[in-house]
């Protein structure tokens, strides 16, 4: 890595993403805005730059040259972070839950493309990447940094938080996906830093079935100070799990993509929208009120 060049520079990331207006809900008025953070890059999209940017900068600044993290078959984490570590020449390992060898998805034969190491565990290993796994990872490779599923640290929050300095329009509400929980924390912790805790709230989308158990992960990552803003997590949209769809859900996607030329997908961004739509037709939210959807990318996950 070039330390004289920003990390943004280097990987030809585009920043600010623009606040679009979307003609959305049953009045079809102009009060819902998508942040576009799907733009940010062709390929490390959405909330996975952000999240990863403050681990990069952390390896840039204690000279790390090792980069390991964990992720299903379809991680858009790792599909971002194997393509940021191959263009600043950074080793990257994956630790991917199942065994794709005989099978591998476009994300591992993009990432080995990228020349990352991919090693596959069972689902029983995988559930202690937090503990034993982490320790044993520690002790093979001495010196690397190893990175949490998802990117969710305190380092994530300070990358997501830059979402909330960026925004030039007033919101009631910031309408975001939940999988991990370090997204919608940094969205909260964002809203506490830029005084806007008496104006805005937040509210998470589930993408999965994870009731209490994120709002514990989302809790856990919180700064205290934090604890003024207004937020919940909906699970109410899961369609079953994660990664779980049915056929309404992808008619939405379809439909919905056509119609705004908004490209979604139905593991985090088609589940968002579908509940903000239903939300909005079942007039949950008062009149008038300014809405930001946050678009967090991850399109490839649907290939």
């Amino acid at each position: 890595m070039n330390q004289t060049i920003p990390l943004e520079n280097q990987l030809s990331i585009d920043l600010p993403t623009s606040e679009q207006p979307l003609f959305f809900g049953p009045d079809q008025q102009n009060l819902v805005r998508v942040k576009r953070d799907d733009q940010i890059h062709p390929i490390i999209s959405g909330n996975k730059w952000r999240k990863v940017k403050h681990h990069l900068l952390y390896a840039q600044e204690h000279k790390i040259k090792h980069i390991i993290s964990f992720g299903g078959g379809f991680s858009n984490h790792i599909h971002a972070l194997g393509f940021c570590c191959w263009q600043l020449n950074i080793r990257f390992t994956a630790i991917i839950r199942g065994n794709y060898q005989l099978n591998p998805s476009p994300m591992l034969l993009d990432i080995a493309n990228w020349r990352a190491e991919i090693r596959y565990v069972n689902k029983v290993t995988y559930k202690n990447r937090d503990s034993s796994l982490k320790q044993q990872l520690h002790l093979e490779y001495p010196g690397a940094l190893i990175i949490p599923e998802g990117g969710s640290s305190q380092l994530a929050l300070k990358g997501v938080e830059q979402i909330i300095a960026e925004l030039s329009h007033p919101y009631d509400l910031i309408v975001a996906p939940v999988a991990s929980g370090a997204t919608l924390a940094g969205i909260i912790s964002g809203v506490e830093k830029q005084g806007l805790a008496t104006r805005t709230r937040v509210m998470g989308i589930a993408a999965l079935k994870g009731q209490d158990y994120l709002e514990k992960s989302v809790s856990d990552l919180l700064p205290e100070e934090a604890n003024c803003v207004d937020w919940q997590i909906n699970h109410d949209y899961h369609f079953g799990g994660y990664a779980k769809k049915n056929s309404e859900l992808v008619k939405f996607c379809q439909t919905f993509s056509q119609t705004h030329n908004l490209a979604i997908e139905p593991v985090y961004s088609g589940k968002l929208f579908y509940a903000l739509n239903t939300l909005l037709n079942q007039g949950k939210f008062a009149n008038g009120s300014r809405i930001l959807a946050l678009h967090t990318g991850g399109l490839q996950g649907a290939r």
